[in-house]
This record gives C-alpha cells, structure tokens and sequence, in this order.
C-alpha cells in the first residue's frame, strides 16, 4: 500500500469523537524498533501508512503476519493494542539461485531415470509462490513436481529417452517456474546437459535436518554444525562439494560453509532480538552434477545484552506550582528487548523529590507529584529515573528528565523594616529626599515586579500626597512641599507595595516623618507692646530698695528646644546702674535703692535672644517714671519726644513748607491755636496695660524660665480717659520682693491741670497716634507743636 493509505478508522471503532483524540494526544507506539509504518491522523481518525509495509521482510515465511501497535491516549491513561494483518500480494518473482543448473549424465542413463533440480525460491506465500515448473519442450526429458509433508515443492527432470552421446552431446534446456499469483510472476533458470557415461548415484545426507542451538554474540569461527553426505560412486564420481543453496544477504554474512568438510561456522554477530531461528539449506554435489539437498536449523538463544530502554513519551513541563498532589506530570514507557527474565523491569526514581512513579499498563509508568511544590524554594527538578533487569549479570539504564515549576502569584511583596521612620528638617527645599523604603517579592517576573504607591489619607486636613510622593519604581520618598515645625511635628504616612502579578497581591508600611525645629522664628516680645502700636509707661515708687520688681519683660518664641530659651538683656538705659534684668525671667529689678537724684524719667531697651544657631532676637522699649503719684509728673510727653525727634522735625520741615507755600493756611493754624486752648487735657493712655490673652500667638509654649510669663507674676494696670476720675492700680505680686503698690491714687481735674499747665505751653501726649490720620486733624496739632517749639 502506498504511504496515506487508510487502512481502518480507530476513532469509530473505539467510539471515540475526532475531538477527543487531539485532547487525549492520540499516538501510535510500536514495540519495535526502526520505522514505524502505521500512524493515526488526528483530523480524520483514520488509521494510515506512513512507510511501506514489506511482508516478507516483516514475517517471511510465516502463514500469517500481523504488526502490532500500540495505540496511546492520556488524561488518562490509556493502551489499546493494534494489531495489523499483513495479507501477501504477488511482488516476488520466483528466482533459481543458479541461472546455469550443469548435469552430466551418462548415456548409459535408463528411461525414467530423475535428476532433481534447484529449487526456485518465491518469497511470497500461499499461493503466491511457486506453484509449477515447465520445463522446455524436448523428446528427451519431461518435468516431475512432488510435494513433500512441509508444502515444498521439488521438481525433477525424467528421461524419457535414452542419451546418444554421439549424436548429441550436449542438450541446454529452459527451466520456468511460476507463481500463483495474479498476476502471474515466473523465473527461468538454464539446464545444461553433458552427455558422459556411467554415474549413477547422488550424493546422499547422513540427516535431512540437522539442528543446532547457538547463543546470540557467540564468538568468531565458532562451529555451528557439521553436515555429511556419502556417495555410493567410486572416483571422481564420488567427490561431493557443498554449498549454501539460495539463502539470504544477511544469512550469507553470518556464516561459512567449508565445501569440502561441509562445516558451518559463525562469520557475524548473531542478534537474538533480531531473529530466533535461522534456516539454512545446503546442497551435496558430487563430480559429474549429481546433488541432494539437506536443512540445517538454528535456534538463537537469548542473552542478557541489552538495557532496558527508557523513553519518555509524554510530559508536562513547566509544572505549576499550585498542583494538587497526585497530578500526572509524564508518562514514561520502559522496553527491553531480551526476553524472560531478561525483559523483566524494575524502575525507580531518586529520593528526596516530591515525585514517583506509579505503574500504570504493560510498561507504562506515569510520574506524579507526591507533595505540594514551591518555586521560590525550589525552582528545578533534574529526575533520575533508573530502571534494572532481572538478568544475570542485570543490566541497568537512566535517564534525567528536566522539570520547571511555572511561578503562580502567591507571594505578596514584604517590606525589610516593620516600619520605617524619616527626619528631616523644616524648611526643607521641595524634592528632597526623606526616605527610602524597600519590599521583596520572591516571584519571578512580573509576579515578582514591585510597584510604590501611596495610600490615601489626610495629614491637617490636606491630602497625604500633597506632603510626599513615592517613586514607584525604588521606593524612594520625596517631600512635595516645605515643612515647618511649627505647624505640625511629625506625620504618618501609609506606603503600599504592590505586585504585578493576577491578582495583585499587596502590603502597607507605616512611615513615620518627623520635622526637626530650625530657628526660623524671632522671640516675639508680648509686654512692653512693640513700638508704634502704643505708649506704655511703668511708675515706680521713689522708695522702691534694691532688689525690687518694677516690671516684666513678657516674650515667646514659636521655636522649640534651645531654640525657644529666651535670654534679656538690657543693652541701652539712662542710668546703667540703677535696673538689672533676669538673663531669663525677664524680670526688670532695681538694683540698687532709688535716691533723690536719680532721674526722674527712665527709658530701658531691652534686647531678647534665643538660643538657636545663628541666634535671633527682638528688642524692646521701656519707659518707667520714678514717682509716689501722678501729680508729680511735670511733663510726660518728652518721653516720648526723645525718641521720635527725628520724626517731629519731618513734620515740621513739611509744615514750614506748607506755610511758606499757602498762605491762606495762616487762617487755619491762628484758628488752630485757639482751639488747642480750648481743648481739655487727655490721660497718656487710651487703654489698659494688660495683656490681653488673645494677642498670644498660636502654637505658643508656656516653657518655665524661657521668657514667658510665670503665673507667679500678673499684674492688672488701668489708667483711664474721660472721667473726672483716675485709678492707678497696682496687683501685688506673689514674689516677696514685689513692691507693695496695692494703693490708689486720685486725682482731681485741677490737679491734672497744674500737672499739664495751659494749653499753650504743653503739648498733647496721646496713648495713640497715628500718623497716617487725615490733613486737617493732622495740621492742627502740628501747629501747635510748631509753635510750641
């Protein structure tokens, strides 16, 4: 049959759907080795030629010849066995193995007389091989076929008539043998006569058959078998030669016949896998062409040559690592070629794997998982599977198969640190880096791929990543903004670490940012009242002894730490050695007891510095009147003066200018004149002297010995406006060297009037004054100060 040919359909006759033979991964095994001549086409389910199927080749002269297959299916397993029944056609000619077949026969030969002939081979069967001879029409011999008990046929030529010598020599004749077959085959072989005179007996075998057993890789030269054949002839009538008549190529390279002793010996390597038993068929001739035919059979036996053959057929790679155990990952076949014991297999895999061997049918093994894998633990398995005959000495063979275990998504990345903490400093630049986070996933590939982001959440009300943003490809933690101790100290932030497999698997960090003070923040000074915003003045008693607390210089810093310890110093005063402050209370004392001559109006700068590197300060003005009472005040307002002369003397140039430049503003300044007599003398305050609570700054720390004021000194001053009555009040303090001011003082409007004097004469001090007032309100007093001065 040609290569294609359909020789059955298997999927109809197992019932099978064309479907399920690709899912099952159909196959067609053989046991032999070589070509495989049969194969199963997936699309169609039929049973095809793949190589050309010699029967003779396969079987050769057995009655019946069947191939056998093996047909494989998995999940699951299984084998069905294929059996192929070779039917012989008609593709061999009969062949003589001699194209010239020479007998001498003598004249004397009687009528009837037979001289076997060579056998024509045929290597069909049945009826396809030979089935008669015909021999050439000729008056003096005609052909006889007898067949004997084992279906040969032998052919022999009658002499009809007797042989002349002198008349005819020689006689060449055609020999045909022909097949059965349809059609039929035939071969021809040439019968050459000589006419002799007297020779007739043949050869004669001692045996018909002789048989002999052998074992398969037997030595070099070894003897077989020695066959003997006698002649009744005397002379050369009776020398008898041997050969091996019509055997085959293979059979030719194996042995040797000795044509004289008619020894067989051993030429070849000798296979018992290849073939069992070996006929040889062996013809006696004597001189004149008399010949007998004799068979000699050979049983090859078996020797434990050959090791099992492992072959993996199927196999599952790579394996997922979420496998249930017990799941099928290959299928193995293993064959040995010898036989009995010999063939017998024991298979093994090494231990220590998560692995074995389960049989399955003939010899099938399927190898499965016996536990649960982990590629991050291991990644690779190299099976040794070994498998060992029973033969003695037993031989053995391995083989390694190579499994991958494929990454399934079941690890989520894990940071190095439980948490992780980032300091920086306020005032940070924007960009700069805080921290770097780190997480491991031990995955492989995209699996293993670690992405940063942030988690949603607010820090004081804004959201988290308008203070940090996370690189997502290092981990790397960038500050978004500046930060300032001052608001907030520290923050968390949520960082999640994500992979990149399906489904993406996650965990979080905690990051704690904690912002070091920086002193960015000046003391801000409380009480005094920073200059230009009011006019505050402090009375201290003129028996007031050394040591006694006159006032309090009250300042805080935003700052922390040694950033916010607050240091007073007084850097300018009228007489340096009558007041000393607390480096750092604030405390301003006498230090010494006030005298007669000490200047009645006193003026203290006081500078406050924090502790920070660089140090900042602030500095401040206080102005204190040594006096019992009011009305020894003389004139107050040039307190004030001194410091803002250089101020007054702008406004005066301006108003010179404004005189010498409108003259009708003579009117309005005599106007003015009149009217500054008329007006009534004001208190220097508008307001109160204590500190009110909500000027305190937000964030403020009340830091014992840093500035602030201690709770052991408050005091409550009033000097009041509008009334025909002033209170002067003093608080006593809790310190014992407090002054004892717990007193009030009244005055009358006639005294405030020779304190004051005219109007013409003094100026008007205000609590408050403002310059950015309008021109008209601004002119009048101006000109009054103008004439004044």
């Amino acid at each position: 049959m040609k290569r294609g040919s359909v020789i059955g359909n298997i999927a109809k006759d197992l019932g099978l759907g064309i479907a399920a033979l690709a899912s099952r991964k159909a196959r067609i095994d053989t046991d032999r080795n070589g070509k495989q001549h049969c194969d199963i086409n997936l699309s169609t389910g039929d049973l095809i030629v793949t190589e050309r199927i010699d029967r003779e080749g396969l079987c050769g002269k057995k009655a019946t010849c069947v191939l056998k297959e093996e047909l494989i299916l998995e999940n699951p397993l299984e084998l069905h066995r294929v059996s192929v029944h070779v039917t012989d056609v008609n593709d061999n000619a009969p062949q003589f193995s001699e194209n010239l077949i020479s007998f001498e026969i003598t004249e004397s030969a009687d009528k009837g007389a037979r001289f076997l002939l060579t056998e024509a081979h045929d290597a069909d069967i049945g009826t396809n091989t030979v089935q008669r001879y015909i021999l050439q029409n000729n008056e003096h011999f005609t052909i006889n076929v007898d067949t004997d008990g084992s279906g040969r046929r032998h052919s022999q030529m009658v002499l009809v008539k007797e042989l002349d010598r002198e008349r005819e020599g020689e006689l060449n004749l055609l020999l045909t043998a022909v097949d059965g077959g349809s059609p039929q085959r035939s071969g021809t072989a040439t019968i050459h006569v000589t006419v002799l005179d007297a020779n007739d007996n043949a050869p004669v075998f001692s045996q018909d058959v002789y048989k002999a057993s052998l074992p398969e890789n037997s030595p070099l030269n070894t003897m077989v078998v020695r066959v003997s054949a006698t002649d009744a002839d005397l002379g050369p009538n009776g020398e008898i030669m041997y050969n091996f008549d019509h055997i085959s190529d293979e059979h030719v390279s194996l042995f040797s016949l000795d044509p004289k002793t008619g020894e067989v010996r051993v030429i070849g390597s000798l296979d018992y896998e290849t073939e069992t038993s070996i006929e040889l068929r062996i013809r006696a001739k004597d001189g004149p062409g008399l010949t007998s035919y004799c068979t000699v059979i050979i049983d090859v036996t078996d020797v434990n040559d050959n090791p099992p053959v492992i072959s993996l057929k199927s196999v599952s790679n790579p394996i997922p690592e979420n496998a249930p155990p017990g799941t099928e990952v290959g299928i193995i076949n293993v064959q040995d070629r010898d036989s009995e014991n010999n063939r017998q297999v024991r298979c093994s895999i090494q231990q220590n794997v998560p692995f074995k061997l389960v049989a399955s049918i003939k010899n099938y093994y399927s190898l499965v998982t016996t536990g649960h894998l982990d590629r991050e633990v291991v990644s690779d398995y190299n099976i040794t599977i070994r498998a060992t005959d029973e033969g003695s000495p037993p031989l053995s063979s391995s083989k390694t198969v190579h499994l991958s275990v494929a990454d399934i998504n079941d690890n989520p990345p894990e940071f190095e640190e439980q948490s992780y903490s980032a300091y920086v400093s306020e005032n940070n630049k924007p960009g700069s880096a805080l921290c770097s986070v780190s997480a491991r996933d031990p995955d492989w590939r995209q699996n293993g791929t670690v992405i940063y982001s942030l988690l949603g959440g607010e820090v004081n009300g804004a959201p988290v990543s308008s203070y940090v943003s996370v690189n997502g490809d290092t981990g790397l933690i960038h500050a978004v903004r500046s930060f300032d101790y001052e608001q907030f100290r520290s923050f968390k932030v949520q960082v999640m670490a994500r992979d990149n497999g399906s489904p993406p698997l996650s965990s979080n960090v905690s990051v704690s940012v904690f912002i070091s003070d920086v002193n960015d923040n000046s003391p801000q000074i409380l009480y005094p009242a920073p200059e230009g915003n009011s006019f505050m003045t402090e009375l201290v008693p003129k028996g007031a002894h050394g040591g006694s607390l006159v006032s309090k210089v009250i300042a805080v810093d935003a700052d922390s730490g040694q950033n916010a310890w607050l240091s007073y110093q007084i850097v300018k005063s009228t007489d340096p050695g009558l007041f000393s402050i607390g480096v750092h209370s604030g405390e301003i004392r006498t230090q010494r007891d006030i005298s007669e001559s000490d200047s009645m109006k006193q003026n203290l700068v006081v500078s406050v510095k924090d502790n920070g590197q660089p140090s900042l300060s602030a500095t401040c003005s206080m102005y204190l009147l040594i006096s019992d009472n009011l009305a020894e005040v003389p004139e107050l307002k040039d307190i004030s003066y001194e410091e803002k002369n250089s101020k007054l003397t702008s406004y005066l140039i301006i108003a010179l200018v404004s005189v010498s430049t409108f003259f009708l503003t003579f009117i309005i300044i005599i106007l003015g004149v009149r009217f500054c007599r008329r007006r009534k003398p004001r208190l220097l305050f508008d307001g109160a002297v204590a500190i009110p609570s909500a000027y305190l700054p937000p964030n403020y720390a009340d830091v014992d010995g840093t500035g602030t004021l201690r709770s052991a000194y408050n005091y409550d001053a009033y000097l009041t406006t509008g009334s025909r009555t002033s209170d002067f009040k003093f608080v006593s303090s809790y310190n014992d060297n407090t002054l004892p001011a717990d007193q009030t003082l009244r005055k009358s409007p006639s005294d405030f009037a020779d304190v004051f004097g005219d109007s013409d004469n003094s100026p008007e001090v205000r609590a408050h004054f403002s310059i950015l007032s309008s021109l008209h309100t601004f002119l009048v007093p101006s000109m009054c100060v103008f004439f004044f001065y």
